[in-house]
């Protein structure tokens, strides 16, 4: 009963025709979307109706469907059950809150699976083996999960082989009333949902990450959704000619880079061959910046580096290019060894 996908939505029934744009791209692929049936403000008049057209509407087009549900969900569908509910709504998934007995809901005869609330687990019983726990996004500017706590909660879970889910905010359309993101962690809220989502899968390994918000740009997707299919961390940056023969290639972080610098493994190489590297825009080195050392730098001239701290202005380096603060995170999370790729910045 579960999805292999990593990457998921949140979705709002009275958001749901303006996210079926961005689920259009997305559909007959078993991805994973999140609904909550129990949020006061989105009941109207026709809401039951409205759920049911757009759970109708995810089944057909072949989402895997988890649903937040409350003792207040059986009374607004007058279900007398969650097994009636979850077939009459096709969820695939339940996310129990409070209310519900744990011990005589798992005697139903329920063909789904089930999800517990991974923020409150310290008070709870130990986490259930093979269980998924998904964490709560936060509105609240200030109010997300620390690291240290996510941290902690996520051990006991891994303990137990469970499963990880949390969200990250969106940075086109964000959901109200406050539209400052919804997160699971609050260092994440303002990056990009891309660092975010490398972030959770490769320092936290989530097993399952949401988009907690309404929408994400395209050029955001599309960078998530290339990572899920081959792990490659993209770094958006803007280069100039003649140095655009960077982009779209792979590259190796040296084994042997410091802490505070990704040194490029196959930059000299490129560089070298038949061109020299005059000095130019020899600039102060902050976090983020791309380099390339010129020819005063001798046998060196050519390699390209990442900064991952602040370094001064150094006549034998040029600045190529910046990585924009919102996708900083992403060398936090590029390991000596590993590959990546530049790409042209949006």
């Amino acid at each position: 009963m579960q999805t292999s996908n990593t990457f998921g939505l949140a979705v709002y029934v009275s958001a749901f025709k303006s996210q079926q744009l961005i689920l259009e791209k997305l559909k007959n692929s078993n991805t994973p979307v999140f609904t909550s049936l129990h949020i006061s403000e989105e009941v109207s008049e026709s809401y039951v109706k409205d759920v049911e057209e757009m759970c109708e509407w995810l089944h057909q087009n072949g989402f895997w469907i988890m649903a937040d549900v409350s003792p207040l969900t059986l009374d607004r569908f007058e279900e007398r059950s969650l097994a009636s509910l979850s077939r009459r709504l096709h969820l695939n998934n339940l996310r129990l809150d409070f209310g519900f007995d744990l011990e005589k809901v798992k005697t139903e005869a329920l063909d789904v699976s089930f999800t517990y609330n991974a923020s409150t687990l310290l008070d709870q019983s130990p986490a259930e083996a093979n269980c998924l726990y998904m964490h709560n996004f936060y509105p609240r500017p200030e109010t997300g999960l620390d690291e240290l706590f996510f941290t902690t909660l996520n051990d006991k879970i891994k303990e137990k082989s469970g499963q990880v889910l949390a969200f990250i905010s969106g940075d086109e359309k964000k959901r109200g009333p406050l539209f400052e993101g919804l997160p699971t962690l609050e260092s994440h809220r303002y990056l990009s949902p891309y660092a975010q989502y490398v972030d959770l899968k490769k320092r936290y390994s989530a097993d399952k990450v949401f988009l907690g918000d309404i929408k994400l740009s395209d050029f955001e997707l599309s960078l998530i959704l290339d990572y899920t299919k081959d792990g490659l961390i993209r770094l958006p940056v803007a280069l100039s000619e003649p140095l655009t023969y960077l982009y779209n290639q792979p590259f190796t972080v040296r084994v042997d880079s410091p802490g505070t610098l990704i040194r490029v493994q196959e930059s000299r190489q490129y560089a070298q061959v038949g061109r020299s590297v005059e000095p130019k825009q020899v600039d102060e080195r902050y976090r983020g910046s791309v380099t390339m050392d010129n020819r005063k730098y001798k046998r060196y001239s050519g390699e390209v580096q990442i900064t991952k701290t602040d370094y001064p202005k150094d006549e034998r380096v040029n600045v190529i290019g910046r990585l924009d603060e919102k996708y900083h995170l992403l060398l936090d999370n590029l390991r000596n060894g590993e590959k990546f790729m530049f790409i042209p910045a949006e």
